[in-house]
Order: C-alpha cells, then sequence, then structure tokens
C-alpha cells in the first residue's frame, strides 16, 4: 500500500535521481517537477531518466519570465545584493520554483513535497518556508535529514553504488570537484575543492576570461521607466533589444538574455567570496552574474540623478533588510511584501537612459540622462562652480555662496561642543 504522493524538486542529477529511487523504495508514489529558470539542461533527457527510475509523471514548467518580471527586475530595482557582494542569484529563483512545485503538487493531488538539499545549506530553508507559505498544510519529505538516508549515504560512493544497483544512468565521476547551481541571473559554484577558501578557482563556465575579451570592449545604453530596463541598445554594432520596428512594449525575457550575451562574451560578473550563511556557517561560493552585474550598475548609476538623497537613504536601509530576506528564504513573509512595496514606490522618477562601456571584466559608466526633465534632480546650473551660472536661477532657486556660511556654523555647533568639552576634561587631568 502507498504512503502517499510526493511531488519531488528533481534536477535529472545523482543526488535526485537516488531520492526519487529511495523514495519509491520506501513506498511512495513520486511525481518529478523540473522548473526551467534558465539553466542549460537537456529537459528531456532529465524526464526519460525519471521515468526510468520510476516517476509516475513528469512536469517541466517554464518560469523563465515570471522570474525576471517578478523578481529579478524588482532585486534590480532595490540594488539588492547580500553582504555587498553576492547578488542573490541562488535565493532569487527559489521562489518561483516553489511556485511552480506546490502548482503541480495541488494538480497532482500530491500528500508530500520534498527536495534535495542538504541538511547543512541555505536551500532547505528557502524551498521549505516558500512551500509552507504558500500550502500551509503540505507536507515536506527533506531525506538528507533522514538518518536512515543519510546514514546510508554518507559519500558519494554510496550514491554511485546505489544508482547501478538500480539502474539510475549517471554521468558524473566518483570525484566532484564541485556543485553549482545555474540560473539565468547567475551560476554558483562551491563545496568540494572550493571548501579550502585559498584555493584558486579558474573553472567559470558562462565568461569568457576578462584577459581574453575583446580589448575594444562594447559600449551599450539601456533605457529604463520606473526603474525596470525596457530596452538595451547596443551603440557598437546596432543591435536594440527590444528591435527598433516592434511594437510598441519590451520582451523581459528577451531584453535579460540579451545583457547574459554581452556580459558573458566581456567577462562580466565573477566574484569569488566567503558568506554568512542564516544557519550559522560560513561558506565559500564563486558566481558569475553576468547581466544582472551591468544592470545593477546601470540603475544605480540612473538613481543618482534621478532620486531624492534622503529617499535614496531610507531605500537603501530596506535592499539592505531586504536581500537577507531573500538570501535567508524569507521572500512570501509579510515583512518582505512591505518592503518591496516601499522600494517600487521610490522608482517612479527612475526613467532615463544609461550609457556604458563594457570592456575585459569591466563595466564603465559613459553618461546618464533622465527620460523627462521634471525627474531629473540634478542642475547643471545649481551645481556649477561658475558663479555666473549658480546666480542664473534668480529668485529663490538662485545659490548664494554666502548662505554656506551659517549652513556650515550650524553644522558645526555639535562637534564643537563636544570637541571643547573632551579638551576641558583632559586639562582636568593634568592639573
Amino acid at each position: 500500500m502507498s504512503k502517499g504522493r510526493v511531488c519531488l524538486a528533481y534536477s535529472g542529477g545523482l543526488d535526485t535521481s537516488c531520492i526519487l529511487a529511495w523514495l519509491i523504495d520506501e513506498g511512495y508514489e513520486v511525481v518529478a517537477f523540473m522548473a526551467d529558470v534558465g539553466q542549460e539542461e537537456d529537459f528531456e533527457a532529465a524526464r526519460a531518466k525519471a521515468l526510468k527510475v520510476g516517476a509516475k509523471a513528469v512536469h517541466i514548467k517554464d518560469v523563465r519570465k515570471k522570474f525576471v518580471t517578478d523578481v529579478v527586475f524588482p532585486a534590480v530595482q532595490a540594488n539588492a545584493s547580500y553582504e555587498n557582494d553576492y547578488l542573490l542569484g541562488t535565493s532569487l529563483a527559489r521562489p518561483v520554483i516553489c511556485e511552480a512545485q506546490i502548482e503541480v503538487a495541488k494538480q497532482e493531488k500530491c500528500d508530500y513535497v520534498s527536495h534535495g538539499c542538504t541538511g547543512k545549506g541555505n536551500d532547505q530553508v528557502r524551498f521549505e518556508l516558500g512551500y509552507y507559505a504558500l500550502q500551509p498544510s503540505i507536507k515536506v519529505i527533506t531525506p538528507w535529514r533522514i538518518p536512515e538516508f543519510f546514514n546510508r549515504f554518507a559519500g558519494r560512493q554510496a550514491l554511485l553504488d546505489y544508482a547501478a544497483l538500480k539502474g539510475i544512468p549517471v554521468t558524473q565521476t566518483k570525484a566532484k570537484p564541485f556543485s553549482t547551481d545555474e540560473n539565468l541571473y547567475h551560476i554558483s559554484y562551491e563545496a568540494g575543492v572550493l571548501e579550502d577558501p585559498d584555493v584558486s578557482f579558474h573553472d567559470w563556465q558562462l565568461t569568457v576570461n576578462p584577459e581574453d575579451a575583446p580589448a575594444a570592449g562594447e559600449k551599450i545604453a539601456i533605457d529604463f521607466v520606473a526603474g525596470v530596463p525596457v530596452r538595451v541598445e547596443n551603440l557598437s554594432d546596432g543591435t536594440s533589444v527590444p528591435a527598433a520596428a516592434a511594437a510598441e512594449g519590451s520582451d523581459p525575457l528577451a531584453l535579460f538574455l540579451y545583457l547574459n550575451t554581452l556580459g558573458r562574451r566581456n567577462g562580466i560578473g565573477r566574484i569569488d567570496i566567503v558568506e554568512n550563511r542564516f544557519i550559522g556557517l560560513k561558506s565559500r561560493g564563486c558566481y558569475e552574474t553576468p547581466g544582472g552585474t551591468i544592470l545593477v550598475k546601470a540603475h544605480k548609476d540612473l538613481e543618482g540623478l534621478t532620486m531624492d538623497r534622503e529617499v535614496r537613504k531610507l531605500r537603501d536601509e530596506l535592499s539592505f533588510k531586504l536581500a537577507e530576506k531573500w538570501y535567508n528564504g524569507f521572500h512570501f513573509a509579510p515583512e518582505t511584501k512591505v518592503m518591496l512595496d516601499a522600494i517600487a514606490s521610490t522608482q517612479g522618477n527612475i526613467s532615463g537612459r544609461v550609457r556604458l562601456n563594457l570592456r575585459q571584466g569591466c563595466v564603465t559608466i559613459l553618461g546618464r540622462k533622465a527620460l523627462h526633465p521634471k525627474t531629473c534632480l540634478y542642475n547643471a546650473e545649481l551645481a556649477s562652480m561658475d558663479s555666473s551660472l549658480s546666480d542664473a536661477g534668480a529668485g529663490a532657486w538662485s545659490f548664494n555662496p554666502q548662505d554656506s556660511e551659517g549652513f556650515i556654523k550650524i553644522l558645526s555647533m555639535r562637534i564643537r561642543l563636544w570637541s571643547a568639552q573632551q579638551k576641558a576634561a583632559q586639562q582636568g587631568k593634568q592639573s
């Protein structure tokens, strides 16, 4: 008699193939689920493999566009990065995967959902918080936290032996140098040889070596409307995405994929860091985020032209917290929705064009222009060091250098009082 029906997040790799077979051995009926988030994967080969192992059905969902519009672009509006470096590629993909998996679980009338995340990583938290938020009554099977499973499969050789026993086709070798996770926003590399933080990493897969990228680079322009990219124009070869002849409106997926193409061939977006996992351990990770690195750089620059200083400070505070929430798996939490809504409200004036140079791993700003004069908070005449220009805006808008004297005196009052107090205390000690 079946113990119930399970919807397994399946990758086609050794771990989840063995989990699929193990769940069947344990008496469950298993439905395999795969999400296309832009990873380079032979989905039909994975489907055939899952069915061969014994899956009752295999569902493959293309969630790439939803990933870009619902998560990546809001992350760009927030300039979100974890610990100032990591652009959150893995954690940002998890919410759309969870949504699609829960939809399949409901469709297939599953009693359980399952995944192949380890008991030491962040992903177990991200997936399960997503599952419970989307279907509070769902039950989760996490093999890598079940003693009968992790004691039996204590090493990679045990998985390979089990795969051979079950007739599961594998292409992996007994010694895998590191693990990867890929989607259209990035690819990550961790574990294995990378667990030594002093071992240099050379096996980048997405981007060309910056030293081998074209020396001339490429000049591009990105158009934003309300903080969202709507067009990328290659000023070097004339390519425009969406195409200039196309109907009005942008194809977010095509636009982002083109940015990835540009970033890849110019060696953009590599980082090698040690980060703090949510569960308290430190982890070394290497990441490639080609299109995202370009997009965040351009968006930040345009904000300098069009966003109020105090609004930007407040948004930056929220961005720090939002990145932490995303990294830790709280995408569906109420506080995350509040922060996303607040950040979206800051983006109304972030419309304009940013020109950039992509060259051998570097992204350099060449210039920026607001879409509408009224959304631009930069006033060249007021900012000018040329007194004839700074006085040009007569009346309330003119700038008199003498006004700075009172401004500085008021600002310095607190510092002068503190300094005087410190000197008096020092003199008291000496007398």
